[in-house]
């Protein structure tokens, strides 16, 4: 699958994190343990996991759609990313992804807005 790399550019996206009872945010998967902060740049790290692919990236998505995902305990955040790949994937798994180099968690949606936004 052909990635094309965007330059400098910001732009908002959304992303699907696991919520905690305490109300603080975690990625679904990789490094699940750590507080997502709000209102900084956060640049991707790797941590390479067993049983999945190595993408060293934030994986956000172009709407707050991914079917092949559980919402269930987790919320959509909108954020910001800047030097980011381009990702088609299937509609069964969202569309189009970006896997970004660096992030800036704004705010959770209201459910709402997620709606609105698929």
């Amino acid at each position: 699958m052909d990635n094309k790399k965007v330059n400098a550019q910001t732009k908002t996206a959304y992303k699907l994190c696991r919520q905690l009872k305490s109300g603080e945010i975690t990625p679904l998967f990789i490094n699940k343990t750590f507080r997502i902060p709000f209102g900084e740049w956060l640049e991707a790290e790797e941590h390479p996991t067993k049983g999945y692919k190595f993408r060293p990236h934030w994986h956000c998505m172009s709407s707050t759609s991914a079917p092949h995902l559980t919402e269930k305990n987790r919320v959509w955040v909108e954020i910001e990313m800047q030097d980011y790949k381009i990702m088609e994937r299937p509609e069964n798994q969202g569309g189009t992804w970006y896997l970004a180099d660096k992030v800036k968690f704004i705010r959770k949606l209201s459910d709402e807005e997620v709606i609105s936004k698929r």
